[in-house]
C-alpha cells in the first residue's frame, strides 16, 4: 500500500529548500532573486491548496498526520498534522506571504538575497509551529520564527530598528525560556507517572497533575503565549516592533505572528491544563477587555499611521481572546474567524501606508490630507479595508466580531457589554484616521504630485479585497471548515475540566 503524500512536511520545508536556492544564486542577480522567490512562494500556496478542498469538514480528528520516529530514547518524534483550528491559518501564511514578496518588490533596496532567505525560513518556521504535535517539535519551530523576524526588523527596519528588534526578541524569548521549562517540568512528571516518555501533546493532556502544579505551569505556557498574542499588559513590544519594520514585515507580524500566541492557548495551555483554565479565565477575559477599551483608545492619541495601525491590533486580538475564553461555539468560532480577518484587514492597512510611505517618506498623520484627489484608485482600496477593520456588515470583520459578541454576551453580559465599546471606538479612530489622510484640501505641495497605485499594488490591494468581501458575504464556506473540529475541542476540554473535578464548571465554561 502506498503511503499518502506528505502534504505537511512539502509545504514546511519547500520554503526552508527555496532559501537554500537563493543563497546559491549570486547577490548581483536581484531580479532573478526576486522572481524565484516570487515563484516558490506561488507554489507553496498552490500546494496548501489540497488542504482546503481535500478536508474533511465532519471529521472531529487530526488530518493529514504525519509521524516518524526522530530520537525515540527521549519520546520525540516528528509529528505534524492539522484540523480546523490550523488548516486555515496555514493558507492565511502561504497567501500573506506572496502578498509580501510582491509589496517588497521596489520597498527593499538593500541585501535583497538575505531578506527573500529570511522570509523564505519565517514561512517554513510558520507553518511548521501551526502543524506541530510534538512539543519539542513545536518549540523547535517557535523559536525558529524568531531569528528571520529579528533580521527583518534590525536590518531592513526605519531609523530605530535596533531598539526595536532587541526589544522583540527580548520578550519573546523571555516567555519561550519559561515554557521550555514548563514542557520539560510536564516531560518528567509524565515519565515518573507513567514511564512513558514522550512530547506527543495528545498523550501529556492525560498526565494526572495537580492543580497546584497545573497552575504554576499554565502560568508558563500563558505568558509565552501572552507576549505573542500580544495582550494586555505584555504589548509594549508590539508598537516599536510594527513601526521600525519593513512593510513586509508588518504584514506577516499582523497576519500570521501574532496569531501564533493565540494558536498556542488553544493547542497547548487549555488542553494541558483543565483546573487552571477555569481559574484563570476571568482574569484573562478580563485582560482581553482591557487590552480592547486601551488599545482603541491608543489609537486615537496616535500621531503616526503605522503606530495607530499597530495598537489597533491589541484591541482587535482582545477581541480574539475574548471569544476564545467565552468557551463557547460562537465565541470560539468568532475567535478562529477573527484571526483570519485580522490578518487580511490589518495586513491590506499596513500595506496601505506602506504604499503611501515609499512616495512621501512619512508616516505622519498630519502630513497629509486631501489625498483622493491624487491617489483615487489607493482611496477605494483604503476605504474598504478601514471598513472591513471596523466590522461593516457585508466585510469579514463583521462576521468576526458579531460571533464575539455574541459569544461573550452568552458567557457573561458584562463582558458583552464592554466589549461593545470597543467597536464604537474603533469606528471612532479608524474614520478620523480615513479623513485626515484622505479627505479635506491638499496642504503640502508635496502632497499634490503622489502616483497612483501601479498595476502591482492594485494587484496587492484587489487580492486583499476579494477576500474582504469572500469572507464577509460567504463566511460559511470558512466555518464550515471549523465546525466540527471548534465542537470537538470544546467537548474534548470540558470533559477534561468535568473529569478534574473544577467546581467552576458551570458559567462561561458550561454554556453550550
Amino acid at each position: 500500500m502506498n503511503e499518502p503524500f506528505p502534504y505537511l512536511s512539502a509545504l514546511i520545508l519547500l520554503p526552508l529548500a527555496g532559501s537554500l536556492v537563493l543563497m546559491l544564486l549570486p547577490r548581483r542577480q536581484t531580479l532573478t532573486i526576486k522572481a524565484a522567490a516570487l515563484v516558490l512562494t506561488i507554489g507553496e500556496f498552490i500546494l496548501s491548496l489540497p488542504l482546503f478542498f481535500w478536508f474533511d469538514e465532519r471529521a472531529v480528528q487530526m488530518q493529514f498526520v504525519e509521524q516518524r520516529e526522530w530520537f525515540p530514547e527521549f519520546g520525540i518524534s516528528y509529528l505534524v498534522g492539522i484540523d480546523g483550528i490550523s488548516m486555515l491559518l496555514v493558507l492565511l501564511t502561504t497567501l500573506l506571504t506572496i502578498v509580501c514578496v510582491l509589496c517588497s518588490w521596489k520597498a527593499i533596496e538593500t541585501k535583497i538575497k538575505e531578506y527573500y532567505v529570511s522570509f523564505l525560513v519565517l514561512e517554513t518556521a510558520m507553518i511548521g509551529a501551526l502543524c506541530s504535535l510534538d512539543m519539542v517539535l513545536f518549540y523547535i519551530f517557535w523559536e525558529l520564527m524568531l531569528i528571520p523576524m529579528y533580521l527583518l526588523i534590525g536590518v531592513w527596519g526605519g531609523p530605530r530598528r535596533i531598539y526595536a528588534a532587541i526589544k522583540f526578541f527580548l520578550f519573546t524569548m523571555v516567555g519561550s525560556v519559561l515554557m521550555l521549562l514548563a514542557i520539560m517540568v510536564l516531560y518528567f512528571h509524565y515519565a515518573a507517572e507513567t514511564g512513558v516518555y514522550t512530547f506527543n501533546v495528545f498523550t501529556l493532556a492525560r498526565a494526572s497533575l495537580p492543580a497546584v502544579k497545573q497552575y504554576w505551569l499554565f502560568a508558563a505556557f500563558a505568558l509565552s503565549f501572552a507576549i505573542k498574542v500580544p495582550m494586555f499588559p505584555f504589548h509594549t513590544w508590539l508598537p516599536d516592533a510594527h513601526t521600525e519594520a519593513p512593510t513586509a514585515g508588518s504584514v506577516i507580524l499582523a497576519g500570521v505572528l501574532l496569531k501564533m500566541g493565540v494558536y498556542g492557548f488553544l493547542r497547548f495551555a487549555i488542553p494541558l491544563f483543565p483546573a487552571a483554565v477555569v481559574a484563570a479565565t476571568p482574569l484573562i477575559s478580563w485582560l482581553a477587555i482591557i487590552g480592547i477599551v486601551y488599545g482603541a483608545i491608543m489609537c486615537i492619541m496616535q500621531t503616526d499611521l503605522k503606530r495607530l495601525i499597530a495598537y489597533s491590533s491589541v484591541s482587535h486580538l482582545g477581541y480574539v481572546m475574548l471569544g476564545i475564553f467565552a468557551f463557547n461555539m460562537q465565541g470560539l468560532q468568532g475567535g478562529l474567524y477573527q484571526m483570519l480577518n485580522h490578518g487580511i484587514s490589518t495586513g491590506g492597512l499596513f500595506l496601505v501606508v506602506g504604499m503611501i510611505y515609499e512616495r512621501r517618506h512619512t508616516r505622519m498623520i498630519a502630513d497629509f490630507g486631501g489625498l483622493t484627489t491624487v491617489m483615487p484608485r489607493l482611496a477605494v482600496f483604503f476605504m474598504i479595508i478601514t471598513l472591513s477593520s471596523i466590522a461593516l456588515p457585508g466585510t469579514n470583520g463583521f462576521v468576526g466580531e458579531f460571533l464575539i459578541l455574541l459569544g461573550a454576551f452568552r458567557s457573561n453580559v458584562t463582558y458583552g457589554v464592554l466589549a461593545t465599546t470597543g467597536v464604537i471606538l474603533g469606528a471612532v479612530y479608524m474614520l478620523w484616521m480615513f479623513q485626515r489622510v484622505m479627505f479635506g484640501k491638499i496642504t503640502q505641495e508635496a502632497n499634490r504630485l503622489l502616483a497612483d497605485l501601479t498595476k502591482r499594488e492594485t494587484l496587492i490591494l484587489a487580492t486583499i479585497v476579494l477576500f474582504v468581501f469572500l469572507m464577509g458575504l460567504y463566511p460559511g464556506l470558512f466555518l464550515r471548515k471549523m465546525d466540527a473540529s471548534s465542537a470537538g475541542y470544546l467537548k474534548y476540554v470540558k470533559a477534561r475540566i468535568a473529569a478534574m473535578g473544577a467546581p467552576a464548571v458551570q458559567g462561561p465554561l458550561g454554556a453550550p
